[in-house]
This record gives structure tokens, C-alpha cells and sequence, in this order.
């Protein structure tokens, strides 16, 4: 379970410049990337969302080879890397897209170029259906759209959802593994070659790890974020996401990796048929985080979608 509970990935070796943004019930960690200061220069703002027990950290590399064309923030989102939880509690998709629009809304910075990974490739679906005029482009990088069945690796993520589980298996003999296993399970969940990781990747994801755990919230966080991608798969009428990805006009690029365990290849074909205006990029040897582990083929993706958005 432990490999589920906490999707950690490594944070960049220099930290990049962070601020805190008040949103309506919460206070958001924003960062930009290291060295790049400037913004308002000219270049079309950006914003990028990670995924389910990740961070801004996530995204690190992608960002670094896009300044030249975006002036780019990354946001963690309530409950996750330097952001508390929300006041109210509410840490479903649609409390996390409220958290975003807030955002976007104090900063002014809309409308923007959104990238998302997995829940943040969600929540990236839902504000451009419901939110139109703060999106230029969305990059999909493997969206939790609902896959039914969803894959049998995936199954212990949707297993967070289930009141009081996590803390249960903690708590038997299997579930009492040091922070290097846990982390290693992490990263051959979400890695599509975990073994030919740097070992600078593996401490500083074991680092990450660490820190997470030694917050009172942290599996709070993570078992509520995944109940509400759980919760989502459910939706019927308006709020079904499937049904707002037909709704988004905005151009989309769609990434996703042949070696993901927790989004399917088979998911694709029905992505690029709902949204309007879409374009695929398929990586057979990435995971679940195309945007580390192939950020040079990400990013010359990107920047085609830029030219025609």
C-alpha cells in the first residue's frame, strides 16, 4: 500500500523562488523556476499542476526547458509539498480546481497555458470546461480521466479512498517498511525504467519522502485527493469529466507513456476523440511522468502546440 500512498518525486537540487498566494479558504506554494525571476517580460504566462501526492517539484525540468518561450509557475495544491490544507477540508477535484481558479484570479495571470499531470491533468479538464476564459492550451501529461476497469497497478492508489485503510495496512507487519523501500516502490511505480534512475534521483526522492511523512497531514491529504479522483469516476451529467473534455475548446496536447501503471495507454484513443482540438504524443519507454523522465520530448511537443495555440 505504502507504494500507492505516496507518489513522491525527486525535488530539484536548487530551489527555485517561492511565494504564497491567498486563495478563498487556503494559501497556495507557488514556484518558479530557479533563476528566473522575470516575469511579465512579454512571454505567455503559464501554469503547471501536479499529480496525486506530488508537488512543483514535479514538473522542475519541463519548466527549465520552456523559459525561452513561457513565463511559468508551478503551484502545489492544497495539502501537498509547501501548501497546508484548505480550511474547510475539502481536498476533492473540485475543491482543488476552486484552489486553482483562486489563483488564477488573485494573480491576474490567466488566461494561461495549463499543464497537468494525472489528478493535476484532472483538475486542468474541469477549470478549462467551466473556466474558458483563464485557458490558452492545455498539455495533458497521462490526465486521471475515469478508466473503467482501471489497471490492476493501479489498484492500491484507488485503495486510498477507503476510510481508515491506509492507516490499517501501516500498521500490519508487511506494511512496516524503512523509507528506502517505500521509495523505491514509489519509483518504479510512476517510472517507466526505475532502474536506470541517477542515484542523485533516488535521495533526493528519498529525501522527499521523508519530509512528507513527518507532517500531522500528510495522509489525510492524500487518502481525501484520492477519494475525490475516485469520486469523479462516478459523475454523471455536467460534472461527468468526459463529458466537460468535449466541453474545452482550447487546443490540447495529450502525452502519455506505453510503460504508465496507473494511467492506461487504451485511454488515448478516447481522449483524443472527446476533446475538439487535439494532438497525441506517445512515449513508449516513459511511466506515468512523461514530463521527468522525457522533458526534451515533452517540450518540443509543446512548443508545436504553442505555435498553432
Amino acid at each position: 500500500m505504502d507504494s500507492a500512498e505516496q507518489q513522491i518525486l525527486p525535488e530539484p537540487a536548487a530551489q527555485a523562488p517561492l511565494r504564497t498566494v491567498e486563495v478563498p479558504g487556503a494559501a497556495l506554494a507557488v514556484h518558479r523556476p530557479a533563476g528566473d525571476l522575470t516575469a511579465g517580460d512579454g512571454r505567455a504566462p503559464a501554469l503547471f499542476v501536479h499529480g496525486l501526492g506530488g508537488s512543483a517539484a514535479n514538473w522542475t525540468e519541463l519548466m527549465a526547458r520552456l523559459t525561452g518561450e513561457l513565463d511559468g509557475e508551478a503551484l502545489d495544491l492544497p495539502g501537498f509539498g509547501a501548501s497546508a490544507p484548505p480550511a474547510d477540508g475539502n481536498l476533492g477535484l473540485s475543491g482543488h480546481v476552486r484552489a486553482v481558479i483562486g489563483y488564477l484570479e488573485a494573480t491576474g495571470r490567466g488566461p494561461v497555458h495549463l499543464f497537468g499531470n494525472s489528478l493535476g491533468g484532472a483538475v486542468a479538464v474541469r477549470l478549462a470546461a467551466l473556466r474558458p476564459d483563464l485557458v490558452r492550451s492545455l498539455t495533458l501529461v497521462s490526465p486521471a480521466l475515469p478508466e473503467l476497469p482501471p489497471q490492476r497497478t493501479a489498484w492500491s492508489t484507488g485503495l486510498l479512498a477507503v476510510p481508515g485503510l491506509p492507516a490499517l495496512l501501516r500498521r500490519l507487519p508487511a506494511g512496516r517498511r524503512g523509507p528506502e523501500q517505500v521509495t523505491d516502490d514509489l519509483l518504479r511505480l510512476v517510472y517507466g525504467d526505475p532502474d536506470g534512475l541517477p542515484a542523485a534521483t533516488r535521495a533526493e526522492a528519498l529525501a522527499q519522502y521523508r519530509r512528507r511523512v513527518e507532517l500531522p497531514y500528510a495522509t489525510r491529504a492524500l487518502a481525501g485527493s484520492a477519494r475525490g479522483i475516485v469520486s469523479a469516476y462516478t459523475e454523471r451529467g455536467d460534472q461527468a469529466l468526459w463529458r466537460q473534455a468535449t466541453r474545452v475548446k482550447a487546443p490540447v496536447l495529450l502525452v502519455y507513456g506505453l510503460r504508465d501503471k496507473l494511467v492506461a495507454y487504451r485511454s488515448a484513443r478516447r481522449a483524443c476523440a472527446a476533446f475538439a482540438d487535439s494532438r497525441l504524443l506517445v512515449l513508449p519507454e516513459s511511466g506515468h511522468v512523461a514530463m521527468l523522465e522525457h522533458p526534451d520530448a515533452v517540450a518540443r511537443a509543446v512548443r508545436e502546440l504553442l505555435q498553432r495555440a
